[in-house]
């Protein structure tokens, strides 16, 4: 197989997130990973990750369980200019171009692997529109795509009328969005729409820490006990079931058995539809 023949990535059903772990993030990515976790979310930005501690703690994992870089599902971003620290991964004087690529292969090293299964544009420019370096990045990380240094492309933190505009430009159409997931947004309602119609994977992320107003109330404590579970467990069995490919940051082995084991149970129709419009009840 060539490098240009990569096959798919095994998508797995929910993300164990790194950023804001610091010197705790190898022992966390290898404690998810001994715990089940397959997927693991970082990116090239020091100022909220650790991205080679990330690797170390993958290393660390595949030394010791005889698992293999095959079995595991490594997502990473290219993060511009104004959202990084003065610890950037690239030359900032550079052509956006040279910077995803430097970028890139800080990547490639800091996370011990010469393929990334899932490369993520961190966010658009502007909270608002997509300009032409936007379009630069995607398409210099298109190029990388092609020497079969990516597998799948995404973008984070994009609004519906941006990801229109990005999905209508580009030559290679995003395989993932990754959003915060606001419950007073039907979480991320419009653009979840917009993903199914696209075989696109909606990630959701700060599912619980964005909307604990509305979780920590009788009607989810009343869920969790009808099915025996826990309000993560109940919240991520939502978003499973609505089409969202959840990520868990939480730091408590328990809690990461628990978000792991969210298979053997279904929420009803009425529960999926109350936990929807939950901003209602």
């Amino acid at each position: 197989m060539t490098k240009k023949q990569l096959s798919k990535p095994i998508i797995p059903p929910i993300l164990y997130g790194t950023a804001w772990k610091e010197d705790d993030t190898q022992r966390l990515v290898t404690q998810a990973l001994m715990l089940g976790f397959r997927g693991i979310d970082t990116a090239n930005q020091r100022k909220h990750y650790f991205e080679e501690a990330v690797g170390f703690g993958i290393q660390q994992f595949l030394k010791s369980s005889l698992k293999t870089r095959d079995e595991l599902f490594l997502q990473t971003k290219f993060t511009s200019a104004n959202g990084q620290d003065h610890r950037k991964p690239y030359d900032e004087f550079d052509s956006l171009t040279n910077q995803v690529k430097q970028s890139l292969a800080s990547s490639l090293n800091h996370l011990q692997t010469d393929y990334i299964d899932s490369y993520i544009l961190h966010g658009p420019t502007f909270s608002q529109g997509i300009i032409d370096a936007d379009l630069e990045i995607w398409q210099a990380m298109e190029a990388l795509m092609l020497e079969g240094k990516i597998k799948l492309l995404g973008i984070s933190n994009v609004n519906i009328e941006q990801i229109e505009e990005l999905y209508k430009q580009v030559s290679v159409k995003p395989s993932f969005i990754q959003n915060r997931c606001f419950a007073a947004s039907k979480w991320d309602q419009e653009v979840r729409l917009f993903c199914e119609e696209n075989n696109i994977v909606y990630q959701g992320f700060s599912l619980l820490t964005a909307n604990q107003s509305y979780l920590l109330t009788p009607f989810m404590r009343s869920l969790a006990k009808q099915y025996n579970k826990t309000i993560p467990q109940i919240v991520f069995r939502f978003a499973s079931q609505i089409g969202i490919l959840p990520l868990t940051g939480t730091t408590n082995p328990e809690h990461m058995s628990d978000d792991l084991n969210i298979d053997d149970f279904e929420l009803s129709p009425e529960a999926m539809q109350l936990i929807e419009n939950i901003v209602n009840e």
